[in-house]
């Protein structure tokens, strides 16, 4: 029988090295969707992972590149199911991942008559998608699909195929050598792109002369952890990661001080305003105000994404290449530094830092549990190679703080979206990725609310296929958008309002109870402990419900006068929580030490508009 364009599609994904997507079935996508059952009747086809929602089918398809690096796929119906999944391509363009989605599209024509679902998909992904093409014709399907995988490699964005529910049909024709006929291959290009040897020789030239040196390490990096720990060691740099790029270097580095920035650490806050080089490795980190003063200090950046280059500080040299590849010419150009004081120092600062996180996570407050401790303990009982994912609330705040990747571990969330939704899609990702490895989900009640309860549906429906079940969900639960919230008062100098910011409280324990899974409720600090214990030992889905203060500020490195302002003003104007914030803050402060209760009291109100 003559192979159809849809078994031909399939076949090609294979040919790519898919072996899983992640769909939602509707009536523009249906042959496809039967040509996928059949080959997997046939013992042929690709294994399809349906969760509750098409979002969720491309956020997990980000995620499948994002822990594989391989590419993700996700499949959907024409217009509303394709338009579900736009958030979740844009995470995988804002976060440079491969992805490419399939989706369905009403007969060739119906175009442009109104029909029923039928809408311009190539103008709709005309800017998420990198490349987005329609098949109106078996002789081009090749060609289609082809470009769109190359191009998600290379390019390290989403692609969007368009196929026409009739064209899914259509006996697929062998491109011939004629006009107009594209004939290509499958084969994936290389992206291990080599520099110059002149820019590595300037940018060794830079690193050897610095005496005060920092590599700011972003997702960009994966792959090149001994590369980056080498260059390090030569030139007694301290190691900054951004939040994606925690991963990329293990969290018992000595001279590692973890992330920059709101959600970054005191010592990486200080490496910043006193480094006098500062090398940039897979980053596009936006937060200008965290990084060194124009002027103060030489920078080199490396990235596979030239656009980006010397985009966000000003480089003396930069350079277009993949980061491994890169340093592994650069390394025979640096020299062992003899004076290591400045990464000591950095190491120094970091035991402080990690001390002051323990005394943080043991104070206790009369609203809730204390969520620091929460996750103080999760870290200490992390197994070797789990995986840990959190949304971009104060879940983000906390990972960033605590959570420490080492042992093979990883970790990611929605870096440049920085949406509230990915925290189970990627936990759930990550578990079809790795079956024998503890995943970790920790999600504020917000998010959970919002694409994180009914994926526990999917949990149940997919449990069995894992080798070692042990899927732990942290959820937050404060009955507030937290993060938001704490926006409201520290970014504009408004009070909370309880009318946007409320969450609905739910049992979230008995909703895991009425799955089948396990759920432990939380109410106290003295409670928490046990509760990863007994999370961590079961062999199956766990749902911690941990009822936490919502009022732990989650307090910047460096607290500057417009922050200490804008807080007292929201406060000063009504805010509901005021009390609560005022006592917990002022805990968080004493516990911090002297030195940062005077950087954070020593305001130069003369100098500033009261």
């Amino acid at each position: 029988m003559a192979q159809t364009v849809s078994e031909f599609v399939i076949g090609r994904l294979r040919e790519w090295g898919v072996r899983r997507v992640f769909g939602f079935p509707g009536d523009g996508i249906g042959e496809f969707d039967g040509m996928l059952g059949k080959a997997e009747r046939a013992g042929e086809g690709l294994e399809y992972i349906r969760p509750t929602h098409e979002e969720i089918c491309a956020l997990m398809a980000t995620a499948h590149a994002k822990f594989t690096g391989e590419v993700g796929v996700c499949v959907a119906t024409s217009s509303p199911g394709g338009f579900h999944m736009m958030n979740g391509l844009y995470d995988a363009k804002m976060d440079n991942q491969p992805v490419v989605a399939i989706i369905g599209q009403q007969g060739l024509n119906s175009f442009g008559t109104f029909n029923q679902q039928e809408s311009n998909l190539e103008q709709a992904f005309s800017d998420v998608a990198e490349y987005v093409q329609t098949i109106v014709s078996p002789e081009q399907a090749q060609a289609v699909v082809d470009t769109a995988f190359r191009t998600a490699i290379t390019r390290k964005q989403p692609c969007v195929i368009v196929l026409p529910h009739d064209v899914q049909g259509m006996n697929m024709a062998e491109p011939g050598a004629e006009m107009w006929v594209s004939r290509s291959s499958a084969v994936a290009p290389s992206t291990a792109i080599s520099p110059p040897l002149e820019q590595l020789q300037a940018a060794a030239d830079i690193i050897n002369a610095g005496k005060r040196v920092t590599f700011l390490v972003g997702a960009g990096a994966d792959g090149a952890t001994e590369e980056v720990l080498e260059a390090a060691r030569l030139s007694g740099a301290g190691l900054i990661t951004t939040l994606r790029g925690k991963q990329v270097v293990p969290g018992d580095i000595p001279f590692h001080t973890q992330q920059v920035g709101l959600l970054g650490s005191r010592p990486s806050y200080d490496q910043m305003q006193d480094c006098d080089t500062l090398v940039l490795l897979g980053t596009n980190y936006p937060y200008g105000q965290f990084l060194p003063k124009t002027g103060q200090a030489r920078a080199i950046q490396i990235d596979i994404r030239p656009e980006q280059l010397g985009l966000r500080y000003p480089t003396e040299v930069s350079i277009w290449a993949d980061v491994k590849t890169a340093l592994a010419g650069l390394l025979p150009l640096l020299w062992q530094k003899d004076d290591l004081s400045w990464q000591q120092k950095v190491a120094g600062k970091m035991r402080d830092w990690d001390d002051e996180l323990a005394a943080q996570a043991e104070k206790h407050y009369d609203d809730g549990v204390n969520p620091r401790k929460v996750y103080a303990e999760l870290n200490k009982r992390l197994p070797a190679g789990a995986i840990v994912t959190c949304d971009a609330g104060t879940t983000a705040d906390w990972y960033g703080h605590y959570i420490r990747l080492r042992d093979e571990m990883r970790g990611d969330l929605s870096g440049r979206l920085a949406t509230m939704l990915a925290a189970m899609p990627y936990a759930e990702a990550a578990k079809f990725a790795y079956p024998d490895r503890t995943v970790v989900c920790t999600i504020g009640d917000g998010a959970f609310q919002m694409l994180g309860m009914n994926e526990l549906i999917t949990l149940k429906k997919y449990l069995s296929k894992w080798d070692d079940r042990t899927f732990v969900v942290l959820v937050l639960h404060n009955n507030d958008l937290t993060q938001v919230s704490w926006e409201m008062r520290t970014e504009d100098a408004n009070p909370v309002w309880s009318t946007s910011q409320d969450v609905e409280s739910v049992d979230y324990a008995g909703w895991a109870r009425l799955l089948g899974f396990q759920g432990i409720t939380v109410t106290s600090d003295d409670e928490v402990e046990a509760a990863w214990d007994a999370a961590l030992a079961h062999r199956g889905v766990t749902v911690i419900d941990a009822h936490t203060s919502k009022n732990v500020p989650p307090l910047p490195p460096h607290i500057t006068y417009e922050f200490a302002k804008n807080t007292g003003l929201a406060l000063l104007r009504g805010d509901p929580d005021g009390i609560g914030v005022i006592k917990d803050s002022a805990t968080s402060l004493i516990t911090e030490g002297v030195e940062r209760v005077k950087d954070a009291l020593h305001l130069d109100r003369d100098s500033h508009e009261k």
